[in-house]
């Protein structure tokens, strides 16, 4: 009787598991070129770094200073243009051009006033810098550096809203097109201004902000220039009257937007908090957290690619009123993402104390103990995020799902207590020198990634029941 049972449980699982494995390859197809694009990003900070990381730790840890102040301004523009996805995802699946259209203007629209008031707001805000308890080398190199990679905010966040547009309309790879151009572009401009190649003045970390400005710039120019040759998007985004706007379109991105930047921003944010606190222990370990915290958003783009695909597919399907296809679909994502999660936790178990030596330049004597020192703190912060691999996965996959559904205001709030309630006080307390010093710091962060996953799940999972059922 047992082994009945359990033969009869075993089949079960396999044929569950088969209902959601026939939809990786659609799930990948839709996912793979975001993740690309989405790394892009993070591979022009990876770039940045490991050039930098060549003049010293001073330049490191004053790059992950002024990017620091960046990671907030980004994260809320970004956070706010993903209100575009999940609203033409709706409307291209009942082909709705009118509204597509004007999704589309009054995006972009917001976007590029959201653009130019963060780089204001940034700029005015480098004061800021000589009040928080940071060294004061990193504080003088860090300025400059803010000046100019402040302004590529401007182009980024125009970027963004093309982006979710286009993949709203699972035109992927596009925006991965653009970004590929983008990070071929800095890399070339980096060699040439961070050391001065080719008759250019050696300008260091500064060189470093005009190559992300140029390359940013370009980006936009790119993607524009694709979508308008694809007869699909071209019907909605020529013309766009950018100054004929529909208020009541206006009020359901800005509500949409809004809320989703606070989520980003919840998040972002405490990472960002992280940088500071690890500033108060010294510089070599705040060169040594701008490693962790570079190679795990690298890792973390790939989730946010399925993060992306659950939000196309899961507002294709809210569009189409089907609700268990759509719960059927976003589980199917929640493991292929898992999948991946475990393979980059192994990864980060196997060679965190090897990865950090890519960042530094191990034969400088003048700088060979603090190096050292800045590889052997990555080393165990990688031990961190190897751990929270799985939980900052699924947070960001479940929470993109949600987005498809545009529900956002419970999730807002999750967000919120999951960081800054359980987050940020472990982050703080651990984080102190006479604690654990920067994995403490990294502690915090575990805890509220994983109280995150365990809430924004269990939110997704009532939501969707209640949807079948009614």
């Amino acid at each position: 009787m047992l082994k009945s049972y359990g033969i009869f449980a075993t089949r079960n699982l396999f044929m569950i598991l088969a209902n959601y494995i026939k939809e990786f390859r659609y799930n990948w197809k839709l996912a793979a070129p975001v993740m690309l694009g989405m790394l892009g990003h993070t591979f022009v900070s990876f770039v940045d770094n490991i050039m930098v990381g060549q003049l010293g730790t001073a330049e490191l840890a004053a790059v992950s200073l002024g990017n620091s102040f960046m990671f907030i301004g980004m994260s809320i523009g970004i956070g706010f243009s993903t209100a575009i996805t999940p609203l033409i995802a709706e409307a291209d699946s009942s082909d709705n051009l009118k509204d597509a259209r004007s999704i589309y203007k009054n995006g972009l629209f917001l976007c590029t006033a959201l653009g130019i008031m963060l780089f204001v707001l940034i700029f005015l805000s480098k004061p800021l810098l000589r009040f928080m308890n940071q060294p004061q080398e990193v504080v003088d190199l860090a300025i400059p550096y803010l000046d100019l990679v402040s302004f590529s905010l401007v182009p980024l966040v125009i970027f963004q809203g093309i982006k979710q547009f286009s993949d709203g309309m699972s035109i992927t790879k596009y925006p991965m097109y653009a970004t590929l151009l983008a990070n071929i572009l800095n890399i070339a401009l980096n060699y040439v201004l961070i050391f001065g190649k080719f008759g250019f003045p050696e300008m260091g970390i500064v060189g470093a902000a005009y190559g992300t400005l140029l390359s940013r710039f370009v980006m936009v120019i790119y993607l524009y220039y694709l979508l308008n040759k694809n007869k699909r998007s071209h019907r909605i985004i020529e013309n766009p009257k950018i100054f004929s706007l529909d208020s009541l379109m206006m009020k359901k991105i800005i509500n949409l937007g809004s809320l989703s930047a606070m989520q980003m921003l919840f998040e972002v944010g405490i990472f960002t908090v992280a940088i500071w606190i690890s500033g108060f222990l010294g510089k070599n370990p705040q060169a040594a957290n701008q490693i962790a915290l570079n190679l795990s958003s690298m890792t973390f783009m790939v989730a946010t690619g399925f993060s992306v695909a659950a939000m196309i597919r899961v507002g294709n399907q809210k569009g189409l009123k089907a609700f268990e296809e759509l719960r059927r679909i976003a589980f199917s994502i929640f493991l292929i993402g898992l999948i991946f999660a475990a393979f980059f936790a192994l990864l980060f178990l196997i060679f965190h104390e090897q990865f950090p030596k890519i960042y530094v330049d191990l034969d400088d004597p003048v700088n060979y103990a603090d190096n050292m020192e800045v590889i052997s703190i990555a080393g165990k912060l990688l031990l961190a995020a190897a751990i929270f691999q799985l939980t900052d996965s699924l947070q960001v996959m479940v929470l993109g799902a949600l987005r498809g559904l545009q529900d956002v205001k419970i999730p807002t709030i999750i967000t919120f207590f999951s960081y800054w309630v359980v987050g940020f006080p472990i982050c703080y307390f651990l984080g102190k020198e006479e604690m654990y010093g920067s994995f403490g710091i990294w502690l915090g962060l575990l805890a509220g990634l994983t109280t995150a996953a365990i809430l924004l799940f269990i939110r997704f999972n009532s939501l969707t029941l209640k949807l079948i059922r009614n």
